[in-house]
């Protein structure tokens, strides 16, 4: 639950209703939350969140929180990344996922040495894990590394930022899974799904889906697509969140 003051400890000014300590005092402009613990600063509920258990309020709550103190220079920079992602992200959701043209991008070039990776490491696991493990391990390693952000930087643009990463790597399975009913990518071997090992075939194919291969990829591609928007917001709001916190006055512009 958000703390909001009803005093400014600085020049006493009341607001006519409690506000956030997050935002600045209308009259001095300072920003509550660094002063440090007040008589006049209390934790209370917002209206909008009675309906949601106390605990999950906190943690959807806790999603969207910046860090407690970044200098302008790191958030500059953080600005200048998210832009960056989003710019990427218009050119890898904008491949035709039917003929594979994401192969042919500097984000697959990132993907394949992990999703190569992932065929080793689960290996033990059987055969049915390890052909999994490439397309497996290319997803979970971002989103693993994501929930380290979460978890022990409570940096909560990181693990944005991880989605975001996870949501192209499903993005860029798409013409791999979409390829399966009609082989059409040349692998690494030299040659297509047809003449050798195709990790999507014998997936679709232990469950009886390789009829539906094309339908599977088309939605690998626009559920990564999501994933990625979604990643974005996420990001955009906490950047938001934390101009509103620092100071800008640390940088001349």
């Amino acid at each position: 639950m958000p703390e909001t003051y009803v005093q400014c400890p600085k020049c006493n000014y009341k607001p006519s209703a409690p506000l956030p300590t997050s935002e600045p005092c209308p009259a001095c402009g300072i920003f509550i939350f660094k002063w440090g613990p007040s008589p006049h600063i209390s934790v209370t509920s917002n209206r909008h969140d009675e309906a949601l258990p106390k605990n999950e309020r906190g943690y959807i709550a806790s999603l969207l929180l910046p860090l407690e103190k970044m200098d302008s220079a790191t958030l500059y920079g953080r600005c200048v990344v998210l832009l960056l992602f989003a710019y990427w992200s218009l050119y890898l959701i904008g491949y035709d996922y039917r003929d594979g043209e994401i192969g042919g991008s500097f984000m697959h070039n990132i993907l394949l040495p992990i999703h190569e990776a992932g065929h080793v490491l689960f290996m033990p696991f059987g055969e049915f894990m390890m052909i999994l493990g490439g397309s497996l391990f290319q997803l979970v390693l971002p989103f693993g590394i994501g929930v380290a952000f979460l978890v022990i930087n409570r940096d909560n643009f990181g693990a944005a930022i991880c989605l975001w990463w996870s949501g192209a790597s499903l993005v860029d399975l798409s013409p791999y899974i979409y390829d399966a009913l009609q082989p059409q990518l040349i692998l690494l071997g030299g040659h297509t799904g047809e003449d050798g090992p195709h990790d999507w075939i014998y997936l679709l194919g232990t469950f009886g889906q390789i009829r539906n291969a094309q339908h599977w990829g088309a939605f690998a591609h626009v559920f990564g697509s999501v994933f990625v928007t979604a990643s974005l917001a996420w990001a955009a709001t906490i950047l938001w969140k934390q101009w509103r916190r620092t100071d800008h006055d640390e940088l001349p512009i």
